[in-house]
């Protein structure tokens, strides 16, 4: 089975989607293991603000942490996420969100030789 990768973005929204990605599972139960496992997730942004611009372009040297210019706004993000290996398998809440106290963005940047 092989596993894909979508991912659509607007100026107010951005969807990504991945299913059967194959992943290593590694932990120490029972001694040293590498169990190939397979993740599918899913994970909604919504703007719920304005953007507004941020960074300090070429107002501050280029190795200065504000060097890109951007526009960013404040969003809701909202997730499935699964996965299963060999004897083991796990499910997400379908409303997992960051609406109840967590924190999402979403936005656009450039920096660099883009400046």
């Amino acid at each position: 089975m092989r596993g894909s990768l979508d991912f659509k973005m607007s100026s107010r929204r951005a969807v990504l989607h991945v299913k059967n990605l194959a992943v290593n599972d590694t932990f120490q139960f029972g001694g040293p293991s590498n169990t190939p496992a397979l993740v599918d997730f899913r994970v909604d942004w919504r703007a719920t603000g304005p953007a507004v611009p941020r960074g300090k372009g070429t107002t501050v040297p280029p190795n200065d942490s504000g060097a890109w210019l951007g526009e960013i706004a404040p969003a809701i993000s909202t997730g499935r996420f699964s996965g299963d290996e060999i004897g083991f398998e796990f499910r997400s809440d379908r409303g997992a969100s960051t609406a109840n106290g967590g924190y999402a963005q979403i936005g656009h940047h450039r920096n660099g030789v883009f400046l």
